[in-house]
């Protein structure tokens, strides 16, 4: 599985998180789990949020809709858990990396 795919969200917060983007090294595609990041619908955010638009929650616009990229709530699952592959974000991967930069090595200070 290509890294930066985009799958969509068959599990029970579809709604408000239709799809997920596969973040996790192709180096890895031997385990069966895959590490994804939430693209959640700029509409299901809070009204006033700071969230989408930063560093960390970048906008994409995936099949016509508005997503943001949620790396607080990454997760890993089980390959055969992920929907369809829907598209890719390979173009934004440095985007992408930077989000999980800002989460991973520079929130702290």
């Amino acid at each position: 599985m290509p890294q930066y795919d985009v799958h969509l969200n068959p599990g029970p917060m579809r709604e408000a998180v239709p799809m997920v983007v596969l973040v996790q090294s192709s180096l890895f595609d031997g385990y069966r789990r895959r590490v994804v990041v939430p693209l959640v619908l700029r509409s299901a955010l809070p009204a006033g949020a700071k969230v989408s638009g930063t560093r960390m929650n970048p906008v994409f616009k995936i099949k016509g809709q508005t997503v943001v990229l949620h790396p607080l709530d990454m997760v890993s699952v089980a390959s055969e858990q992920l929907g369809p592959c829907v598209g890719s974000l390979a173009d934004q991967g440095p985007v992408i990396a930077d989000a999980l930069d800002e989460l991973l090595t520079r929130s702290w200070g």
